[in-house]
């Protein structure tokens, strides 16, 4: 399938985020927004990140304007996706807001077009549930912020054709993304299922009183976590060796948290509405240059292993 024309709904971190990845990549693109508001809000935070990478000499001032110019706005659905080859989804999780949406794309897109969804963990069946073209939905999940992080998550629903998981796999290539393809859907996918499990062990590990959150967390930032983007955890064991993991399993697997209910911990937070950075407190305190600094920080590193993965290309 020949993609030229891209359709991106919403606007917010993520939705802006893959708009611009695919206007760089040589993609016209339309992002919808509900409102001038959030289209002049997704256009200034693309602005804001290519001139990151204008001043990083990545790309050029020219580079950056006919970048902006190959994505154009609108604040209804069916003039966004009128024209589209593919349509990537990025809106509320919510999956009545979704179903009903999807309904609308499915009687307006021809049926060839891909309607792909970057939910990060509603299932791809449900959503597809009231189409009458069920077969060329499927999960997109783009990690964030989608211009840095490779990782995109491909998922099926139960009647989504192997055609459309090929060309959703080829596309994310062109974008120089790196596509996982799941087998089958699960609740929460790969990636965080894997993140919740370890959010859970780490708090868990606080609430016992073995450790403080501050010192978990560094247990993470300076150790395995130094290995992780080299050796994912089954590799990594390999490398260990299978029989040391074997024994260890033997032993701590039965000490593990094994709670089916969410951490206490993070219950009390969230109904106190301390919900981290977007209340400034959390479980640890957050103002605005801490902010700052700790996302320059963390984007910093993201665009170390960028340039390393296009050495190794």
């Amino acid at each position: 399938m020949n993609i030229k024309n891209v359709a991106v709904l919403g606007t917010g971190t993520i939705g802006h985020g893959i708009a611009q990845l695919c206007a760089q990549k040589g993609y016209n693109v339309n992002m919808f927004g509900r409102s001038d508001a959030s289209l002049d809000r997704g256009f200034n935070s693309i602005k804001n990140n290519l001139e990151d990478l204008v001043n990083e000499k990545v790309i050029d001032e020219n580079e950056a304007k006919e970048i902006v110019s190959r994505i154009k706005g609108f604040k209804t659905i069916k003039e966004n996706i009128q024209d589209a080859d593919i349509v990537i989804e990025a809106i509320a999780e919510d999956i009545n807001i979704k179903q009903k949406v999807y309904k609308e794309m499915d009687e307006i897109c021809d049926r060839n077009v891909i309607l792909a969804s970057t939910t990060s963990g509603l299932s791809p069946t449900d959503i597809a549930l009231h189409t009458k073209n069920p077969e060329r939905i499927v999960v997109a999940h783009f990690w964030n912020p989608p211009q840095l992080i490779p990782l995109v998550e491909i998922v099926p629903g139960e009647k989504t054709s192997s055609e459309t998981m090929d060309i959703i796999t080829k596309f994310i290539e062109k974008l120089g993304k790196v596509p996982v393809r799941m087998e089958k859907e699960c609740l929460g996918f790969i990636g965080n299922r894997l993140q919740l499990a370890l959010l859970r062990e780490a708090l868990y590990i606080v609430e016992k009183g073995w450790a403080k959150i501050e010192e978990v967390d560094k247990a993470v930032e300076y150790g395995f976590g130094r290995r992780l983007p080299i050796t994912g955890p089954i590799k990594s064991a390999d490398m260990g060796g299978l029989d040391i993991f074997y024994n260890i399993s033997e032993y701590l697997f039965e000490d593990l948290c094994d709670s089916k209910e969410p951490s206490y911990l993070m219950k009390e937070k969230v109904e106190k509405n301390e919900l981290g950075i977007k209340s400034k407190k959390g479980f640890y305190e957050w103002d605005d240059d801490i902010i700052e600094r700790t996302k320059n920080r963390r984007n910093e590193v993201l665009k170390y292993f960028i340039c390393r993965d296009r050495e190794d290309q």
